[in-house]
């Protein structure tokens, strides 16, 4: 059975000061949940935090550390950009990558987000691969097609092992920070999708391991429905993991269903 991941991007949110108290916050709601039940939590804060709290978290086997982003060089004249050695030596396991605001303000492609996949499989980490439609494809009924599109050109030259180990987020466009939330029942289909997707460039061996999540305005009160859907492995969460008490709240959701 595919271990669940409950991810919580923290966007431009959070000085050190605050990254290092929400942190301590989690810790805390942690501390007496079953870890053996757990899901896998990961945060992912600011470059900028990301020592501080992995200071706090390198010794507690129940959180692991993510980054938003990285670039696909190792080093060179590139001002500005951080990249996946850098993050390595931070204690940082996690990556995402292809998130919508990436690709609108950033203007990330598919190509650029298929480059960081294989730069960060490369040195052992994992990327959590995000993919979504806006409300005008969905309207426009191509929500299939254009995620589908978007899974094979991130995948595209990848190992059946690379793959398998890799963390895809499905994320409707329309539904993040939004407070609207994909129904569970269209949210798995579209994942199912996914995982055909997966299964149609690599094999079936991959699409059965590759965990992919949910995400899009995932609260407290949405994610045991989100998680009882059969091919659904745990959320992306943005808002709800800014607060130790909601964050706790989906983990708790998620052990209720998937324990």
């Amino acid at each position: 059975m595919r271990k669940p991941i409950i991810a919580g991007n923290w966007k431009l949110n959070n000085t050190v000061k605050e990254a290092v108290e929400l942190t301590n916050g989690l810790k805390e709601g942690l501390k007496n949940l079953n870890e053996s039940s757990l899901p896998e939590v990961v945060i992912a804060p600011v470059f900028t935090s990301l020592y501080s709290v992995n200071e706090l978290i390198k010794n507690d086997s129940k959180i692991s550390l993510g980054a938003q982003n990285c670039y696909y060089k190792d080093n060179g004249a590139f001002t500005g950009e951080v990249s996946v050695p850098m993050l390595q030596e931070l204690g940082v396991k996690y990556i995402i990558i292809g998130h919508s605001e990436r690709r609108q303000y950033f203007s990330e492609t598919d190509e650029m987000i298929n480059e960081k996949a294989k730069a960060i499989l490369a040195k052992g980490l994992i990327p959590i691969i995000c993919c979504g439609e806006t409300l005008e494809q969905r309207e426009a009924g191509v929500t299939d097609s254009h995620i589908a599109s978007q899974i094979k050109k991130a995948l595209d030259g990848l190992s059946t092992e690379d793959i398998a180990k890799s963390v895809i987020a499905y994320e409707p466009i329309w539904a993040i920070g939004t407070g609207k939330t994909c129904d569970s029942v269209e949210a798995n289909r579209v994942i199912k999708m996914i995982r055909e997707t997966v299964k149609e460039v690599s094999n079936s061996q991959a699409a059965d391991s590759i965990r992919i999540l949910y995400g899009g305005s995932v609260k407290p009160n949405t994610i045991e429905e989100q998680m009882a859907q059969s091919d659904i492995d745990g959320a992306l969460v943005g808002g709800a993991s800014l607060k130790a008490d909601s964050f706790i709240g989906i983990i708790e959701g998620t052990m209720k269903v998937r324990a």
